[in-house]
């Protein structure tokens, strides 16, 4: 007989899917652009580095994301370099740390082009 209730969760499987795949996809495209390999956007961890080093922080800082609450303040701050490592401004920041999944494919197929800026420490 059939379930009527497996729909949902079917559904839901899917939508995290395609988020999954748009963010993938906006990843391989930025990690390209800023002569990154595109395959890290794959790689769990890895990717995080790649979007660390990036931004230009220090690589030490993965060990921060393992921190609860200290890893929203470190993922904000990552963005915001990311964004200005790509020419961008604080309305690209702000889109990247509320909506990474559209401004990730933004910076990757758009004219940002990556320039490297070493930032503090801090």
């Amino acid at each position: 007989m059939y379930d009527e209730g497996i729909g949902l969760p079917i559904g839901i499987l899917v939508v995290e899917l395609v988020f999954l795949a748009v963010v993938i996809v906006g990843l391989w495209k930025l990690f390209e652009k800023a002569g990154k390999p595109g395959w890290a956007a794959i790689i769990p961890v890895y990717n995080s580095c790649m979007l660390i080093d990036i931004a230009g922080k220090p690589i030490w800082w993965i060990l921060l994301m393992f921190i609860p609450f200290v890893n929203l303040i470190v993922g904000v701050l990552v963005m915001v370099e990311l964004a200005k490592n790509f020419g961008r401004g604080t309305g690209t920041a702000i889109g990247l740390i509320f909506l990474p999944m559209l401004f990730l494919l933004i910076i990757g197929f758009g004219s940002a082009e990556y320039n490297k800026i070493e930032a503090s420490v801090l």
